[in-house]
């Protein structure tokens, strides 16, 4: 079941973040940025449920904008799969499913970066609709975070 996280997902989330960023510590303050995050209006954080199991999550950011006819764009980022059902289809349900979110909230343009250079990874989001070479993208980070 692809739904809307709530409450009660967080672990689960947490756990699915844990296999994206191994490395990364548990994050200060997770519940109250979880519940900012449920509460606040274009932000959406979706997952997947199997058997009452979240096995995958998504997070879709809805960002307002003033042009093409003040059509809103998105941005997906933490697309994350648990590592035991990769490879059977729920990357692909939960990517639909956050697509058509998009698509309902009246977005002209989904964009998703990613820093895997797996190909499997670039041929799953091209099969999703993404394309490689619609964009270019560039990321900035604060200098005391440049490694």
């Amino acid at each position: 079941m692809f739904r809307v996280a709530r409450e009660g997902d967080l672990e689960a989330i947490l756990g699915l973040y844990r296999q994206l960023h191994p490395a990364d510590p548990l994050p200060a303050g997770a519940a109250e940025t979880f519940r900012r995050i449920l509460a606040t209006p274009g932000l959406d954080l979706f997952v997947l449920e199997v058997s009452g199991v979240v096995v995958a999550t998504t997070y879709l950011n809805v960002i307002p904008n003033l042009t093409r006819g003040a059509a809103p764009y998105a941005v997906v980022e933490n697309v994350v799969v648990d590592a035991s059902v990769r490879g059977t289809g729920l990357g692909r349900q939960i990517m639909a499913g956050t697509l058509q979110a998009a698509w309902d909230a009246g977005c002209y343009k989904v964009m998703l970066m990613t820093g895997s250079r797996t190909p499997a990874t670039h041929a799953f989001y091209r099969a999703c609709g993404f394309d490689p070479d619609a964009k270019t993208a560039y990321v900035a980070k604060p200098v005391s975070n440049i490694a």
